[in-house]
């Protein structure tokens, strides 16, 4: 985890850490406007949302790529898969009008605990 305390400048090992973790979050976005995406393009026959899908996915790929050259694989899909379900649960709800019954909230809460967890404890999240 990068953490910045108190005073600390911003040295230049340190902005390259948060770059990694930027890259992360772009990939994730993209990922989650393409998995969106995805269901509205109706078996890639409607143009706007089938570009937004191969664009979306190709962003994702490249930013997880990017910050892959920092974070340990391992820490970085975690991240990826815990927020992006929960971003796409809320998305589905939003945009398709899907809902989410107690269980699934409770699954997803346990997903984001253990993100949370691998963030605050681990010392593997960066090599």
């Amino acid at each position: 985890m990068v953490s910045i305390e108190v005073g600390d400048s911003l040295c230049p090992h340190r902005l390259v850490g948060l770059m990694h973790y930027l890259y992360l979050l772009i990939a994730i976005v993209s990922e989650v406007a393409a998995t969106t995406a995805l269901k509205s393009a109706e078996g890639f026959t409607r143009v706007l949302p089938s570009t937004v899908v191969v664009v979306g996915y190709s962003a994702a790929f490249y930013f997880l790529s990017l910050c892959l050259q920092r974070l340990s694989i391992g820490v970085a899909y975690a991240i990826w898969a815990g927020v992006g379900i929960v971003l796409i649960a809320i998305l589905g709800a939003v945009v398709h009008g899907q809902r989410l019954d107690l269980p699934a909230v409770v699954g997803m809460l346990l997903i984001v605990t253990g993100v949370v967890v691998i963030n605050a404890f681990s010392a593997t999240q960066v090599h």
